[in-house]
């Protein structure tokens, strides 16, 4: 577990720079100079808030420009503050990989220890069956001993290729497909169309619904149905 009062600060950082990146208008690109730093007042505290945003993959900088993933920072309030575990727990996650391929996620979902939920891609694959996935994400109850067993004792290596992804324990874990959703949200991307997916399938099962663009909702209903008449013209 993250300790409280480094969690807090945690918090306060990511808030601050989420409401920084909601001033922007949604583009595609942004420019350092000419958006950033107007918006934040200095050069120092625009690329301050706009580090935070990278540590927490909601922002990927370049040398004058950057862009912001907007179908996570622009949820409402109150979804932002349901989703801040599942940011945190992202941003101090631990990547390992062997061989880096299919046998990585076989070998750790049968052998790493303390186990305590499985997230994002395969537990969306598994509940929906929407999106090939592609990395695996599971919570373990003590992160550092989970990695020495990868490392020490089966011949992973960490580093950020690798497949299999360890995550601390930060937050609730009472509903599981409600964290599941959550964690989609707050990774955004191609999660965001799971987390729809999930949504749809598993809705009388969640107390909290993100905002999500028209065309990603469409998208997954669109699809759901063709892989449902496919499966009933196949039967």
């Amino acid at each position: 577990m993250m300790q409280t009062h480094s969690l807090q600060e945690s918090i306060t950082d990511i808030i601050r720079a989420i409401s920084f990146a909601q001033e922007f208008s949604d583009r595609p690109v942004y420019n350092i100079k000419e958006d950033a730093i107007p918006l934040a007042g200095s050069q120092f505290t625009a690329y301050r808030r706009l580090h935070v945003l990278e540590s927490y993959n909601l922002a990927k900088l370049g040398r004058n420009q950057f862009e912001i993933k907007t179908d996570v920072v622009s949820q409402p309030l109150h979804i932002l503050k349901k989703i801040l575990p599942s940011l945190i727990a992202l941003k101090n996650a631990k990547r390992f990989g062997r061989y880096y391929t299919e046998s990585d996620i076989i070998f750790a979902r049968k052998n790493i220890p303390g186990q305590i939920l499985t997230t994002l891609d395969y537990a969306a694959w598994d509940m929906t069956k929407y999106q090939t996935p592609s990395n695996l994400y599971i919570y373990v109850n003590d992160i550092d001993a989970a990695s020495e067993f990868l490392k020490e004792e089966s011949g992973f290596s960490e580093g950020s290729n690798g497949r299999v992804i360890l995550l601390p324990l930060v937050g609730e874990f009472s509903n599981k497909i409600e964290r599941v959703y959550l964690d989609c949200v707050s990774n955004g991307g191609r999660s965001s169309l799971d987390a729809i997916a999930i949504e749809l399938q598993y809705d009388d099962q969640l107390t909290t619904r993100a905002h999500f663009p028209i065309e990603y909702v469409k998208k997954v209903q669109e699809e759901n149905n063709r892989s449902s008449r496919y499966e009933s013209t196949s039967a």
